[in-house]
C-alpha cells in the first residue's frame, strides 16, 4: 500500500489523487538518469530543475546537479584546450627560422 505525502491517509497502489486531501501524488525517484541528461545537455537539467523545484525535488536536484556539473567540467576543459593552443602557438612563434 501506498500512502498521502500530505495528509497520510492510506490509498490504493494505482490512484494518482489522495482521495481524502485531493493532492496530486506524484513518484519523485530522483533517478540517475536525470543527472546524465543535466550533464550532457546541461539547458534541459536547468530547465527541468526549474520546472520540478516544487514538484520532484529529488529528480530537479538530480537534472540541476548534472547541469552543474557539464557546465563546470565544460568550462574547465575549454579553458585547458586554450591553454594548449597558446602554448602551441607561442612555442611555433619562438622558433627562430633559419635563412638560406
Amino acid at each position: 500500500m501506498k500512502y498521502c505525502s500530505t495528509c497520510g491517509k492510506e490509498l490504493v497502489d494505482e490512484s494518482i489523487v489522495c482521495t481524502d486531501c485531493g493532492v496530486l501524488q506524484i513518484s519523485d525517484s530522483g533517478s540517475i538518469g536525470y543527472f546524465f541528461l543535466g550533464f550532457f545537455i546541461p539547458i534541459v537539467g536547468i530547465i527541468l530543475y526549474f520546472v520540478w523545484k516544487g514538484l520532484k525535488p529529488k529528480s530537479s536536484k538530480k537534472a540541476g546537479l548534472g547541469a552543474l556539473t557539464g557546465i563546470i567540467i565544460s568550462i574547465i576543459l575549454i579553458i585547458a584546450y586554450l591553454a594548449l593552443v597558446i602554448s602551441i602557438i607561442h612555442a611555433a612563434l619562438s622558433v627562430p627560422y633559419m635563412l638560406y
